[in-house]
């Protein structure tokens, strides 16, 4: 039975930063959270390795069923771009993306971010209904605009990406502080 927020003996999730070793069932957990878009081993890698103080692994009993790779920008150092949310389908319905997302927040890492942004497809429905989710818990306010266009960026292979910008509370980043 898949764990639920009302089932009270639920297990609780552990949330980490990755490590190199953590690559390939990273990967394996992308290619597994379909329609995510796959990245090569070695990007999950490096991810893990490279970028640990920005990615959050969603450990539940031990096995990794949640993943956020995400950077803050050189170029913008109050923001944190989330690349990719995976959640598994056995993880699914704990508000497994939310919690993980929150605890990127709140480390030491994030301490000057002011604003998350990430680009969402529009008929991505789950990621939409997260990030909304996770800007009302904020009591963040969600702007959106179209950012890699489907003719222009993906020559016609990939639907237009939008950028999501969420502007953090003042207050909500001070009692994570």
């Amino acid at each position: 039975m898949a764990p639920t927020v009302e089932n009270i003996n639920a297990p609780r999730p552990v949330f980490r930063k990755p490590e190199a070793e953590d690559g390939s069932q990273i990967w394996e957990l992308i290619r597994d959270c379909k329609p995510l878009d796959e990245n090569s081993m070695y990007c999950n890698l490096l991810q893990c390795d490279h970028f640990a103080d920005t990615c959050v692994v969603g450990e539940v009993e031990g096995e990794a069923l949640g993943w956020i790779s995400a950077y803050i920008p050189p170029s913008e150092p109050d923001t944190i771009f989330v690349w990719q949310v995976a959640v598994h389908e056995r993880a699914r319905g704990m508000g497994l993306g939310k919690k993980m997302l929150t605890h990127l927040l709140n480390r030491k890492e994030c301490k000057n971010v002011t604003k998350l942004k990430t680009t969402i497809t529009s008929d991505n429905d789950a990621s939409w209904g997260l990030f909304r989710s996770f800007a009302k818990a904020q009591d963040g306010d969600l702007s959106h605009e179209p950012h890699y266009e489907e003719e222009d960026h993906f020559d016609g292979r990939h639907a237009t990406e939008n950028m999501v910008t969420i502007e953090l509370a003042e207050e909500a980043r001070a009692a994570a502080a």
